[in-house]
């Protein structure tokens, strides 16, 4: 159960649609119960949810999941549900607090017990993670994560990282003025999102549906990307390709370096985090 200090400030702050998710006594993350979407906001939004939510994260990851009917009820489909709750690796003392973003989108934010909030990704071993609204320092964290090494041939070497070294992207850009964000690999890598942040902190600007861009890749090679629109977000397709090329596995950490002409983007350098 969350603080109740932390549960007013968060609620004071928000003006839309709300609700929060936490385990009661015989329930599990999987429960059928835990897919529900609360009737008041069903309610609250009508048409907003034929088909389908989409749910962000902090890190900037973003889950599909599909919706049914059963009786009066409105579920996310199993399959969907229970993958979002293992990439999230959630815990029976964990909170979810979901805030209704736009249309079928949602801001989902993960809390411990103690009113900690998981600013990262998280990983099998528990994360030390953020003081509500509390900005991440230069500090160096020692938990380890995996990584990937591309090499020409398209193979990859796993390695157990520091996150020190991806906490310090701009080591691996060619261009150190160019915009850039860390991907994290999902199960769901059908296209590479384009961090909202970054898109607003540079005024990045996009071509027009499925015009293309290049992914630029170690060795001079390239794969075609596609750009896509998905609830207003830009995004590229071809992805899949780039995670399959290089072995890429669920958590294995890339930075993406954004090529621009002007602040038209052009391509997506794709830079995997090594050994030294």
């Amino acid at each position: 159960m969350l603080p109740k200090s932390v549960v007013d400030k968060l609620q004071e702050n928000v003006s839309k649609p709300c609700f929060w998710k936490s385990l009661s006594p015989g329930q599990n993350w999987k429960s059928k119960s835990m897919r529900i979407i609360p009737e008041k906001i069903v309610g609250s939004t009508p048409g907003a949810f034929e088909h389908r939510v989409v749910f962000s994260v902090r890190w900037e990851n973003s889950w599909q999941l599909w919706l049914e009917r059963d009786k009066d009820d409105l579920f996310m489909q199993e399959e969907d549900w229970n993958e979002f709750v293992d990439d999230n690796h959630l815990g029976p003392n964990d909170t979810l607090f979901f805030r209704h973003d736009d249309t079928m989108d949602f801001e989902v934010q993960i809390f411990k017990n103690n009113g900690y909030e998981i600013m990262d990704v998280p990983l099998e071993v528990e994360l030390e993670t953020e003081p509500l609204h509390h900005k991440p320092q230069n500090s160096h964290k020692e938990t380890v994560t995996v990584s990937a090494s591309g090499s020409e041939n398209g193979g990859t070497n796993g390695r157990v990282r520091h996150r020190r070294d991806v906490m310090n992207p701009m080591r691996y850009l060619l261009n150190p003025e160019n915009p850039h964000f860390v991907k994290v690999v999902t199960k769901r890598n059908d296209v590479l999102y384009m961090s909202r942040p970054v898109i607003h902190r540079y005024r990045l600007k996009f071509g027009p549906l499925h015009s293309t861009i290049d992914f630029l890749l170690p060795g001079g090679q390239k794969e075609e990307g596609i750009l896509r629109f998905y609830n207003g977000q830009p995004c590229f397709s071809g992805w899949s390709v780039v995670c399959r090329k290089y072995k890429l596995n669920v958590g294995d950490y890339v930075v993406c370096e954004i090529e621009r002409s002007g602040s038209l983007v052009t391509g997506v350098r794709v830079h995997f985090v090594n050994e030294d």
